[in-house]
């Protein structure tokens, strides 16, 4: 039984997708998957437990892309073919069932909506999947004693809660947690090298992780760390997908449809109208208040 899976190139929307994915994989345990995905989101399923071709691509003008992609898929009879992007190519493939979600911004969970639309009730919450030689590197990466996580990075100015303001954070944290060590998550390029670098600076001991690990690595050390503090992002995704206890900031971004889903998490939602308050609204006090309520501190 083969079943296709065609997901996001955005790595917090792809990491959502796994609650699903995940979900195919036990409710069809003999079945062998293909997954089509952006190549910034490919290292999110390079773990998967079933998966027999994982297929990355950029998007290029005219969507020639789709066309790309069509004539590596058209050749097979898929069991079950599922869209996420809403695509018109899953139209265009010969399938037994199929699924294309409707893409686009609407209120709610997105984990919700997806799992939903399949017919999981209740919605499966995403999953992160990595290998012995990620649990490996990230055990020899962070050693023992507990490491809090932070992610100053995100791909848009408006969801980054000052640098200053996590220094502090994490001496505040450090008052009920003071054997704890900082590990500094980001993506790879100047731009998130350029907003860790002020955090890594002030805590010279840290662990510096931005840009050094491949997406299964980098879930691998999120599920050894007590806690993840972060802007809205494909880190935070992949923190809450891991199990760790993770807190999500937000202020120019919206809660309702993209806060952290996990088994432990919690949101810091700056003061003002929902997706429009600044960043710079949120307090440390009150993200160090959350952060020890999720920790039962």
């Amino acid at each position: 039984m083969r079943i296709l899976f065609i997901t996001s190139s955005r790595i917090g929307d792809a990491v959502i997708s796994c609650g699903i994915l995940e979900g195919l994989r036990l409710q069809y345990p003999q079945a062998r998957f293909t997954i089509a995905c952006g190549t910034v989101a490919e290292g999110v399923f390079a773990r998967f437990p079933a998966l027999e071709r994982l297929i990355a691509f950029e998007k290029e003008s005219f969507d020639r892309h789709w066309l790309r992609l069509w004539f590596k898929l058209a050749p097979r009879v898929w069991e079950i073919v599922v869209d996420v992007r809403g695509s018109a190519l899953s139209l265009l493939l010969v399938a037994r069932k199929r699924y294309i979600l409707k893409g686009g911004r609407r209120p709610g969970r997105r984990y919700v909506q997806l799992g939903t639309a399949l017919g999981f009730a209740p919605p499966p919450l995403p999953v992160a999947w990595t290998g012995p030689a990620d649990d490996a590197k990230a055990s020899a990466l962070l050693g023992n004693g507990p490491v809090i996580a932070l992610a100053p990075t995100a791909n848009w100015e408006g969801k980054i809660w000052p640098a200053r303001r996590f220094i502090d954070l994490f001496h505040e944290l450090r008052t009920k947690v003071p054997d704890a060590r900082a590990a500094v998550f980001g993506g790879p390029g100047a731009m998130e090298a350029a907003l860790a670098e002020p955090v890594l600076r002030a805590l010279p001991d840290a662990i510096n992780l931005v840009g050094r690990l491949s997406l299964p690595e980098a879930a691998a050390c999120l599920r050894r760390s007590c806690l993840f503090v972060g802007n809205d992002s494909g880190l935070m995704h992949l923190a809450a997908a891991t199990g760790t206890p993770t807190l999500g900031l937000f202020g120019r971004s919206k809660a309702s449809e993209y806060a952290p889903a996990g088994t432990r998490t919690a949101v810091v939602i700056a003061p003002g109208a929902e997706g429009e308050a600044p960043m710079a609204g949120l307090s440390v006090e009150a993200v160090a208040t959350a952060a020890f309520g999720l920790l039962g501190l």
